[in-house]
């Protein structure tokens, strides 16, 4: 049986931000690689993330494989509904 690869994870970060932590920690907890751009004093990845995901004010947003998943609350959601495992190619 061979192992689809590891899908690419992009997370938008603020310093300090609790939504933030929360959706790092379920990745972590899960053991999945992610890439974290800090937007925190806003600037390229800021303008970056608001292109990629249009209409998104808040963070953190999240990514996989170029897909916009949305923030904190999205990913428990599809955590919850079971669909995230599926998505980070952990099923």
């Amino acid at each position: 049986m061979t192992q689809s690869p590891s899908p690419k994870v992009e997370i938008y970060t603020k310093w300090g931000c609790p939504y933030c932590v929360r959706a790092k920690a379920l990745l972590d907890e899960k053991g999945v690689a992610y890439e974290e751009y800090d937007v925190t004093m806003g600037g390229p990845k800021r303008a970056e993330m608001v292109e990629r995901a249009p209409g998104a004010a808040t963070v953190p947003q999240i990514f996989v494989n170029d897909q916009a998943l949305g923030g904190s609350d999205d990913l428990q959601a599809l955590d919850r509904a079971g669909k995230l495992d599926a998505l980070l190619g952990l099923a």
